[in-house]
């Protein structure tokens, strides 16, 4: 309580003195004293009453009411079972709001999915930060008291659950997901049901969760991340992007993928929620919250290496195009492209003349064919020239007169 609400200060004397203001005014009570001495305190039945009067009109809701029960016998108070993985729930949210990584009204626990199959998968804790770059993400706190293959069903769980579709969902779409199993990949995530309920992530995939173990040694962190990763490879995996340029294309696509995330509760209280302390899944080292969730090598460097590729494609293409390009066997000149295309397409190629000949030289051509033709044309339309007399003295003599 006193982390959550005054992340600032050095000492909880201020948190303790408002508890015990409203320990006087029966608001709330001492459950139970823990082993280190700290005290959990709970609403009672009237500051419940005040409580969801004063929150849940602003769409914050309040846990149920911890009812205050006593042994018929010994008289001794029951019904005290804050137990230790509830404490590290709430000293997560602590941790998370003193590094500035969600407003203290922005914490909700043990929030529902409901699964198609009616089973429900309750997140320990919920956080929406979108201030801290983090709109939403989803906290399993484990005490290790589970098995790591039961934190890989949480997995696929939620996995599941961000694939549902929601019930007024078009005809369409409904009948595209049935139509074939991984159809919904090809739903947009603003048509799926967990946009319902919560906000865009600001990045690629279905809501992100966090794995927070807590009271564990170092050892069984490791091997319970080993587990994550390769038994719930097919949920938080990135798959390969389907591309005409598969060679030059080495981005990953996260569309379809739970971005997971693990720290300890030890770290996040050593160094602050803020520092680098978190790591991804499929990924080496630790970064802070928003680097480990972001896809430096996702749908970003996807557009860049497309362009990249579909760039050099068409330098390849022209270039190929040019090396075919034919040349003029009188001038020896390349071919322009109107001429190219005048003797490959059928329409302009019967036109074309000797197509082993270039623009200009097959105008030079025509000029001169042009011009025999006229010049045959106007020498056959001019008159015959008078036909000279072989014997021009011959026939004069007849008509001579004589002296």
């Amino acid at each position: 309580m006193w982390k959550l609400t005054r992340p600032d200060n050095q000492h909880d004397k201020l948190t303790r003195d408002n508890l015990l203001d409203l320990q006087d005014h029966h608001l709330v009570r001492v459950e139970l004293v823990r082993e280190d001495q700290r005290q959990v305190w709970v609403l009672t039945k009237r500051g419940h009453s005040e409580a969801k009067r004063l929150l849940e009109p602003k769409g914050i809701r309040v846990s149920a009411l911890r009812e205050e029960k006593y042994d018929p016998v010994t008289g001794e108070l029951l019904g005290t079972s804050y137990d230790d993985h509830s404490a590290a729930v709430t000293s997560t949210a602590a941790e998370l709001h003193r590094a500035g990584i969600g407003h203290r009204l922005g914490f909700a626990t043990e929030i529902p999915h409901r699964l198609a199959v009616g089973y429900v998968q309750r997140a320990d804790l919920v956080v929406r930060a979108p201030e801290a770059g983090v709109p939403v993400l989803l906290l399993e706190i484990d005490r290790r008291t589970e098995d790591a293959h039961d934190l890989v069903t949480k997995l696929r769980r939620y996995w599941e659950w961000g694939r549902l579709l929601p019930k007024d969902a078009a005809k369409l779409i409904v009948d595209l997901v049935r139509s074939r199993p991984g159809a919904i990949a090809d739903v947009d995530h603003e048509q799926r049901l967990w946009r319902r309920f919560y906000p865009p992530t600001g990045r690629e995939g279905l809501v992100p969760v966090a794995f927070v173990f807590a009271d564990t040694s170092e050892a069984k962190v490791d091997n319970t991340v080993k587990v994550l990763e390769e038994a719930g490879r097919r949920y938080w995996a990135p798959r390969r992007y389907e591309s005409y340029y598969q060679e030059a294309i080495t981005a990953k696509d996260y569309s379809q993928a739970v971005p997971v995330v693990v720290t300890t509760l030890e770290q996040l209280t050593e160094h602050g929620a803020g520092a680098a302390v978190w790591r991804r899944l499929g990924r080496d080292g630790e970064r802070t919250l928003t680097d480990a969730l972001d896809n430096p090598d996702g749908d970003a460097l996807y557009r860049r290496q497309y362009a990249r590729a579909e760039a050099d494609a068409e330098r390849r293409r022209a270039a190929e195009r040019e090396a075919r390009r034919p040349v003029c066997k009188r001038c020896g000149g390349k071919f322009t492209d109107e001429r190219w295309e005048e003797i490959t397409m059928h329409r302009t190629a019967v036109r074309a003349g000797d197509k082993s000949m270039c623009g200009p030289c097959h105008a030079d051509d025509v000029t001169r064919q042009e011009a025999a033709t006229e010049a045959a044309r106007l020498e056959a339309a001019a008159p015959p020239a008078p036909e000279d007399d072989p014997e021009p003295g011959r026939g004069r003599g007849w008509f001579r007169r004589r002296p």
